[in-house]
């Protein structure tokens, strides 16, 4: 039993894997977390290009560009 013990305590195979996994985890709970504080910072710059491209959209149809 106790040899048993000692190879299963030098054993380490199956250690990168499990290193890997929790690196991938801490970098997704960041992007996760960078994601969840630029929240409405990304959605002010779409509401912005919104307006924009209607109001350019609007003076398109109306003859009168301006560039």
């Amino acid at each position: 039993m106790e040899l048993l013990l000692n190879e299963f305590l030098r054993d380490e195979q199956g250690q990168d894997l499990s290193e890997y996994t929790l690196l991938i985890v801490f970098v997704m709970l960041a992007i996760i977390g960078l994601a969840t504080g630029y929240h409405n910072s990304i959605g002010g710059v779409a509401s912005s290009t919104n307006a924009v491209l209607a109001a350019g959209n609007a003076a398109i149809a109306n003859g009168t560009p301006t560039f």
